[in-house]
């Protein structure tokens, strides 16, 4: 086996997905489409029901995954409420990893206005979340001046240390491998510590891809989409995730002072697909081509 698909497998190991609540109301059983144990993210978006949330989460460790609650800072409405959603998600479901993340709102509905100030309640550990992801932003925030992200991230690393909870970054999705390595290092040489888990995207057409793109703020990467765009067919089928996966995979292998451990795949075109696609490479049916890239070598179950 050649060093870049040995490399590939390693990269994809323990990937975690996501889902929304509404989303899940749509798959029947998660163990059709997922092996046991896998991390699934559950979105809490902007105006979304937290009980939604639960219900979604309750529902996932039920199936035999491990769901992983997003908390949005300016969307929580009091520290009451967080305590409590903390709570019920400890005794109806066990959970004990979350991800915090600031939220896309131009103005809190409550009592927060960052993650910081979240972190800080310390509530995280005393229900029980022994593992937190915080949001990382490869190609800057849309919300957030450069300066305040790495003020921002320097304190997330202080407070693993000194509460000593296992962190880690979870970014948003990029199509291109060069800003992820450029920023990996720029933080890593600013004195970031936690390991990264870096989002890339699932199968998904352009017009799915360039609307996600927009609405999450990402920039530069999104020209690679429009240089493509007369290659929708391939970009529907597995062009898209190919290509920074084998790129990520062997800046993973050579670089040992590479802050990436693992990936996080985002189902933009579905969950059903991209988790296809997923085990499909997980279990070695894949062949690298010319292009940097690989081509599948067995169609997608879906």
């Amino acid at each position: 086996m050649s060093d870049d698909k040995q490399n590939i497998l390693k990269f994809l190991e323990n990937t975690s997905v996501e889902v929304t609540p509404g989303g899940a109301k749509k798959i029947e059983n998660f163990r059709v489409i997922l092996r046991p144990g896998t991390t699934v993210f559950v979105t809490f978006l902007p105006g979304s029901d937290i009980k939604d949330t639960v219900e979604c989460v309750k529902r996932l460790s039920a199936e035999g995954m491990n769901p992983v609650p997003h908390f949005a800072a300016r969307s929580i409405p009091s520290k009451a409420f967080f305590e409590e959603t903390l709570k019920i998600l400890q005794a109806e479901a066990q959970v004990d990893e979350a991800l915090l993340i600031g939220g896309g709102v131009d103005n809190p509905v409550g009592d927060f206005t960052s993650s910081m100030e979240v972190l800080r309640t310390d509530l995280f550990q005393q229900y029980g979340i022994k593992k937190l992801g915080v949001a990382g932003h490869p190609e800057g925030s849309p919300d957030i001046p450069p300066a305040d992200v790495t003020a921002a991230l320097l304190e997330k690393n202080a407070y693993a240390k000194e509460h000593g909870m296992e962190m880690y970054i979870t970014t948003q999705f990029c199509f291109e491998a060069e800003p992820i390595i450029e920023w990996d290092k720029r933080i890593r040489g600013e004195g970031n510590e936690l390991p990264i888990h870096i989002g890339i995207p699932g199968l998904a057409t352009i017009k799915t891809l360039m609307g996600h793109a927009k609405a999450c703020g990402i920039g530069p990467s999104i020209r690679v989409l429009t240089r493509q765009a007369a290659n929708i067919a391939k970009l529907m089928t597995t062009r898209m995730p190919d290509k920074i996966t084998r790129q990520l995979a062997r800046y993973q292998a050579e670089d040992a002072d590479c802050g990436i451990t693992q990936c996080h795949l985002y189902p933009l075109g579905g969950i059903k697909k991209s988790a296809a696609w997923m085990y499909t490479v997980m279990d070695g049916n894949f062949e690298l081509n010319d292009d940097d890239g690989f081509e599948l070598t067995r169609e997608l179950e879906i």
